[in-house]
């Protein structure tokens, strides 16, 4: 089932959540451990990232560096294969631009049209390590909505050659990403705004949030995104602090603020486990709050760490 008809045949909100594929040379099992635990609250749908390639260099025996691109996450297209088959839960696998050439991300689309997954999240991804700026592949998107417009041509039956004959078409449910605290790199919130309208307007049927650790700001995002037409299900995404550095490792990387409730609760611990305690108690309430509001679902990053997911399940559902 497509994930947009889950939400509008939902009595209540539904439970989500994202997971990582394994590093190279890890396996599965690693995955199944992870979903296992939360299975008992009956998830939607999960989300398996894409990550973007990376460039490494190497010496060689002639003293001269070598350059070479490597995944460190690959599988996600086996990855959701993988879930579908032995859950039977629908699976939303990430479609990122970065790394990929229009031809690739046609050869992608088509694997997973038949293996029978037609819910894909369509992100830009991020720049590559290392990298301040994103750089499109050459022959690749720069942007998700170019990336949304060929994936709406495939369920048209418009593929890139276009002297194909009786071409099928696909039939793909998209989701974007949404920021309550404006992307990283958009100039301010209400260009923001219009990027993702622009996703919108061209195809997404839902929108998934950045997380946040305060919820009027998701609140506020909601209002703005209504005011400017933007009348798609909007999923809170949510993630419970987990460390010590979480505190100046999340606003850097996210471009997110930390309410000072929050920082102060965890500036008082002194372990992991005290941090991660607080993590539940926080993201509890958090949840519990989006649910009163009216929320669709909730949809948890879990960076493949369960157990404090499912001690937040097991308090909201």
């Amino acid at each position: 089932m497509k994930v947009i008809d889950k939400i509008k045949n939902a009595k209540s909100a539904l439970f989500t959540f994202e997971l990582l594929p394994p590093l190279k040379g890890h396996t599965i099992q690693e995955i199944y451990d992870t979903i296992d635990p939360l299975i008992e609250f009956n998830p939607a749908y999960i989300n398996i990232t894409y990550h973007q390639q990376e460039v490494v260099y190497k010496t060689r025996p002639d003293g001269l560096m070598e350059k070479r691109v490597i995944r460190k996450r690959p599988g996600t297209v086996a990855i959701a294969a993988a879930i579908q088959n032995k859950y039977k839960i629908t699976v939303v696998p990430h479609m990122i631009c970065g790394g990929f050439t229009k031809e690739e991300t046609e050869d992608a689309l088509i694997d997973f049209h038949f293996l029978g997954i037609n819910n894909l999240l369509v992100l830009r991804g991020d720049p590559e390590k290392g990298k301040r700026k994103f750089v499109p592949e050459k022959g690749g998107h720069t942007y998700s909505s170019e990336l949304i417009e060929q994936i709406m041509n495939l369920n048209k039956g418009k593929y890139l050659h276009e002297d194909l004959e009786n071409a099928m078409p696909t039939d793909f449910s998209l989701g974007v990403a949404g920021y309550p605290e404006k992307h990283i790199e958009a100039p301010n919130m209400d260009t923001d705004l219009e990027y993702l309208k622009l996703k919108v307007d061209k195809g997404a049927e839902y929108i998934v949030t950045q997380l946040f650790f305060d919820n009027q700001k998701y609140f506020n995002f909601v209002d703005s995104c209504k005011k400017i037409g933007i009348d798609v299900p909007i999923i809170p995404g949510i993630k419970p602090v987990s460390t010590l550095n979480d505190s100046s490792l999340l606003p850097q990387t996210f471009n997110i603020d930390l309410p000072n409730e929050l920082i102060k609760e965890i500036k008082k611990c002194k372990t992991t486990k005290d941090v991660r305690q607080v993590g539940v108690e926080w993201t509890t309430m958090q949840s519990k709050e989006l649910i009163k509001f009216g929320v669709p679902g909730i949809h948890y990053y879990t960076l493949d760490q369960s157990d404090n997911i499912q001690r937040i399940a097991r308090a909201v559902f």
